[in-house]
C-alpha cells in the first residue's frame, strides 16, 4: 500500500497505475479532493492514492496537471482533473450507482447552486479563514448572508432530493470545515439555519461521509500550519 505521506519536490514519479486500476492524486485535508473521495466511497470504487504537498509539488504533477492542483484521476493513461469534471468521469466510467442526475434540468439546477456556492461563498469562507480581527466581522455578515441563498436552495432532505447525491457530496466537504471559523465568530445556529444544520446532521450519517470525515481537531491542527505558512500535510498521521 502507498504511504499516505504527500510527496515533494524532487520526489520520483510514481510508475503510472496497473492496467484497470484507478489512481487518485489527492491531498488529505483538500476539500476539492475530498469531493472526488467522496464520489469514490459512495460509488465504491476501489482505488490507490498519492498525496501530493502542495506548497513544494513535485515537478511531475505538471505532467498530469497543467495546472499543478488535485484532484486528479488516471486509469489506463488517461487523465482527467478538477473536482467536478472528476466526480462526472467517475459516474460515466462507474455507471453502477450513478450520482450525477440524468435529467437535464435537475443537473443544471444543481448546477446553478453551485454556481451560487461559488458567487455568494466559498470565496468569503477563504477571506475568513485567513481575516484579521478588524476584517471580520464584515466578512461574516457576507458569508452568512451567502450562505442564506444555500438554505432557501434546499428544498427537500438532501440537495439532491429525498436521497443524497452529487450536489450534496460536493458542498459537504466545507460544511465539515466550518468547524475552522468558529474562532472567527461564525455559528451555523438551528434558529438562522434550520434546514442546513438538519442537512449537516444527515449528510454525517452517510457511509461516505463517514469514509472520509476528519474530525475538526485535524482540521483545526491544519489550519493552524497553514496559518502559519508551513502546511502540515500529513498531520494526525504516524511518523
Amino acid at each position: 500500500m502507498p504511504s499516505q505521506k504527500a510527496m515533494k519536490t524532487g520526489s520520483a514519479c510514481p510508475p503510472p497505475p496497473e492496467k484497470g486500476k484507478l489512481r487518485l492524486y489527492s491531498m488529505r485535508l483538500c476539500p476539492y479532493a475530498q469531493r472526488t473521495r467522496l464520489f469514490l466511497a459512495a460509488k465504491g470504487i476501489e482505488f490507490e492514492t498519492i498525496n501530493i504537498h502542495l506548497k513544494e509539488k513535485p515537478e511531475w504533477l505538471f505532467e498530469k496537471t497543467p495546472i499543478g492542483k488535485v484532484p486528479v484521476l488516471e486509469k489506463d493513461g488517461d487523465i482527467v482533473y478538477e473536482s467536478l469534471v472528476c466526480n462526472e468521469y467517475l459516474d460515466g466510467i462507474y455507471p453502477d450507482k450513478c450520482i450525477t442526475p440524468s435529467d437535464p434540468l435537475e443537473k443544471a439546477r444543481q448546477s446553478m447552486v453551485l454556481a451560487l456556492w461559488d458567487a455568494k461563498v466559498i470565496g468569503f469562507y477563504y477571506k475568513l479563514v485567513t481575516a484579521k480581527e478588524d476584517e471580520r466581522e464584515a466578512l461574516t455578515k457576507q458569508f452568512l448572508d451567502g450562505l442564506e441563498y444555500i438554505e432557501n436552495a434546499l428544498a427537500k432532505p438532501f440537495f439532491s432530493g429525498d436521497k443524497v447525491g452529487a450536489l450534496d457530496y460536493n458542498l459537504w466537504p466545507w460544511f465539515e470545515r466550518v468547524c475552522m471559523l468558529k474562532g472567527r465568530g461564525v455559528e451555523l445556529s438551528v434558529d438562522k439555519f434550520p434546514k442546513l444544520t438538519a442537512w449537516m446532521e444527515r449528510m454525517m450519517e452517510q457511509p461516505a461521509v463517514k469514509a472520509c470525515y476528519f474530525p475538526p481537531e485535524i482540521h483545526h491542527e491544519f489550519g493552524k500550519s497553514w496559518m502559519a505558512g508551513s502546511p502540515d500535510y500529513d498531520v494526525g498521521l504516524e511518523e
